[in-house]
């Protein structure tokens, strides 16, 4: 149910400068999804009345995806003065005026954050009947950091940016994760009261940690479990660190919802695929997008399936696959190359480097190896002879092949779309087919094999060859 007494704020402004990207920071990925995406997803989650995202840098960009990954979510347009606190009090403004509920503030690059975390938080300020609650962390290394303040009986005093901090503050290693829940009306007192005299020039929304302090109102800082959890991105680094461990929570979930994996280090899973009980992932395996995979599938060694089907008891080794539907029981590979649109039914076979495209295969037919077959329909049980081409473009259009039920098509032939073969249908090896052939047809190019005695001897005299074949004969007689 919506906690009408609760609003979100995702600030997602920033630059992002040590990323380094021609991408809004906020906008690179891990396990397939924005690292906004992540924090968006969460912030949905705790089912608030409001989530408002403030956006600066690369407004349309930043703006769009949020429309795209949380509708509903409303968009805050920060202005020329820079910080956090003012990220803030633009967002408070774009509030409803009687709303006096809790205010959460999370950061756009902490993908991390989960609700439980959040809910926790939440509960702890409502209990205390806070004007403000800080998630803190405890860190071997606290550079960087604004760092946790508190007085002599252990209670948060204020918040010290890294480069206005003293000395003694320096040494302190709990520091400010970005993550807070205000009061509403707490929040919009003393927001105006925050000015810029700082190293940096920005209204920090720290500082309004000193101010409610100062009027009396109860302040508190609260230490997260993990200090992984509210890990920030603000390089590709810290971007790499934070795909590894959700990756790594990810597969422990799976292997925890009964699916085999047998070296975590190297397997990948994005956050929107989908594994049935008893499917197996050998190493070096990426299960990417909405890729999702049966019962008892196996897939692997060295593959990777984006936005892919497959079905129960499917075998994929080596396999380079974007939006195919592999059938049950269906092999691929190794050495495949599953473009899109590609169909496989089941039981059937693409093999051995096989390339595909727009083609659809029915149930227990084959495509065993060195093929190309694109735009093209096959029936039931039928087999695709080595070396298959379907040579689908003219040069200004693509055609189709239809190839149909129990065809048996020699070696090294190429079909020239569009072109019908029909069922039951046989080629012969090397033949390039123009023409339809009709069911039960064998279709062959006639060209006679002409043998021309002593060609080597007399064309390639002194040769390794010609000795060969000279005494090849001298054996003979």
């Amino acid at each position: 149910m919506t906690d009408s007494n609760l609003a979100i704020i995702v600030l997602a402004a920033g630059q992002g400068t040590r990323m380094k990207s021609a991408r809004p920071k906020v906008l690179h990925p891990i396990a397939g999804v924005p690292l906004l995406g992540h924090v968006l997803a969460t912030a949905w989650a705790l089912e608030p009345a409001h989530v408002l995202a403030v956006v600066r840098h690369e407004r349309d960009a930043v703006a769009g995806a949020i429309e795209e990954l949380a509708p509903g979510t409303t968009i805050v347009d920060q202005d020329e003065l820079p910080g956090t606190g003012r990220a803030v009090e633009q967002a408070v403004e774009a509030l409803p005026a009687d709303f006096d509920g809790d205010v959460v503030v999370v950061s756009g690059d902490v993908p991390l954050l989960d609700a439980e975390t959040l809910t926790e938080l939440i509960r702890t300020h409502r209990e205390a009947s806070a004007s403000a609650t800080v998630l803190s962390a405890i860190l071997d290394d606290a550079t960087g950091y604004g760092r946790v303040i508190r007085g002599d009986d252990g209670a948060l005093d204020r918040i010290v940016e890294q480069k206005d901090a003293a000395a003694d503050e320096l040494v302190i290693t709990e520091v400010n994760s970005g993550t807070y829940v205000f009061g509403c009306g707490a929040l919009r007192r003393v927001l105006p009261g925050i000015g810029t005299d700082n190293a940096q020039g920005e209204k920090y929304l720290t500082d309004a940690i000193g101010l409610l302090r100062r009027e009396g109102g109860a302040v508190a800082a609260v230490p997260v479990a993990e200090p992984w959890i509210v890990g920030g991105v603000n390089d590709r680094v810290q971007l790499g660190e934070a795909a590894l461990r959700l990756n790594q929570l990810i597969v422990r979930g799976w292997q925890r919802a009964g699916v085999t994996v047998h070296d975590p280090a190297t397997t990948w899973i994005d956050l929107k695929a989908r594994l049935a009980e008893d499917v197996e992932l050998l190493p070096g395996t990426q299960i990417k997008g909405a890729t999702v995979v049966e019962r008892g599938a196996q897939i692997g060694p060295d593959t990777t399936l984006v936005d892919c089907e497959v079905g129960a008891d499917a075998v994929i080794k080596r396999t380079d696959a974007t939006l195919a539907v592999i059938g049950a029981g269906a092999s691929v590979g190794p050495f495949a190359y599953l473009r899109p649109g590609t169909e496989l039914g089941e039981h059937g076979k693409i093999g051995t480097f096989v390339e595909t495209k727009n083609s659809k295969i029915g149930v227990g037919s084959k495509i065993p190896h060195l093929s190309y077959v694109g735009d093209t329909e096959v029936g039931v049980q039928s087999n695709l002879g080595a070396g298959t081409i379907t040579a689908n473009y003219n040069g200004v259009e693509k055609q189709r092949t239809v190839v149909g039920s129990h065809v048996r098509t020699g070696s090294h032939n190429v079909f020239v779309a569009p072109v019908r073969i029909g069922d039951g249908a046989y080629t012969g090896a090397g033949t390039v087919v123009r023409k339809d052939v009709a069911p039960g047809e064998l279709a062959i190019n006639v060209a006679p094999q002409r043998n021309m005695a002593g060609w080597v001897e007399a064309n390639r005299a002194g040769t390794a060859a010609a000795a060969a074949a000279a005494a090849a004969r001298s054996d003979d007689s």
